[in-house]
């Protein structure tokens, strides 16, 4: 497996979007997901901003199935430009509760996001009919509702442990099902991976969450796993699901 790092323009002038891309061996163009990074826990620690995150157990997963992995870098994340904005109070006392805020925070990676699928359109090393978008808890929740906030542009939506306001802020009860719901209108099944004893968001909630998405017009699966905010690290216990999920967007695809 190759890994290839890269800077693409962001929507702020003069703020560039470090990307990390693994990639199989193999001539392309391939089947692409984008893979969302998630918060920095509590946000107080900004020596946390500046960590790449490009986990090798994803990448690992989607190049052994021919697939290449995206890996972006919100702004302020990683080795990309400008400030880190998503949803920080104004005091330096981490991610604020204030509902406001957090949208704002949230509203901040989507426009990230818009610049990657611009930059992903333009490659002529990805299979265009065959793109997912995914990621994990901040990263998750974000794959969701991008998926429906931009439809027709992704086959499948994966979500590992998906929650933008973790349980120590009241208004995570508002902020989560509300962002969830976004995802609605996208029309493809999506998958929700996550640990049934979630530091961040217990599982109950989750639920609560998916069954806002489903009432809303969405679709899916979601599957819990006896662990918590580290699924992604375990993929014993989800790589059959998962397989499942990716052979059911590729069958689909081939049917078309």
């Amino acid at each position: 497996m190759k890994y290839q790092k890269f800077f693409i323009p962001s929507s702020e002038a003069g703020a560039k979007l470090e990307v990390v891309a693994a990639k199989p061996q193999h001539d392309g163009p391939y089947p692409t997901i984008i893979f969302n990074h998630g918060s920095t826990g509590r946000g107080q620690n900004k020596a946390l901003y500046s960590r790449t995150i490009c986990p090798a157990v994803v990448g690992n997963y989607f190049v052994e199935r021919g697939w290449m992995a995206l890996f972006p870098q919100r702004r302020g994340r990683g080795k990309s430009g400008g400030v880190y904005g998503e949803g920080l109070a104004s005091d330096g006392s981490g991610y604020s509760c204030d509902i406001e805020i957090t949208m704002a925070g949230f509203e901040r990676a989507v426009e990230d996001m818009d610049a990657v699928v611009r930059y992903v359109r333009e490659r002529s090393d990805v299979n265009q009919d065959q793109l997912v978008i995914g990621g994990v808890s901040r990263g998750g929740i974000l794959a969701i509702a991008y998926a429906g906030m931009r439809p027709n542009t992704f086959r499948g939506a994966v979500n590992f442990n998906g929650g933008w306001l973790g349980r120590g802020c009241l208004s995570h009860e508002t902020v989560n099902p509300l962002i969830f719901e976004r995802g609605a209108p996208s029309g493809i099944s999506t998958l929700w991976l996550h640990g049934s004893y979630d530091q961040y968001y217990r599982i109950g909630h989750c639920r609560g969450n998916f069954e806002r998405f489903l009432s809303s017009g969405g679709r899916g699966r979601f599957v819990a796993a006896p662990t918590g905010h580290a699924l992604m690290f375990k993929p014993t216990l989800w790589k059959n699901d998962l397989n499942q999920y990716m052979d059911e967007i590729t069958m689909s695809q081939e049917s078309d």
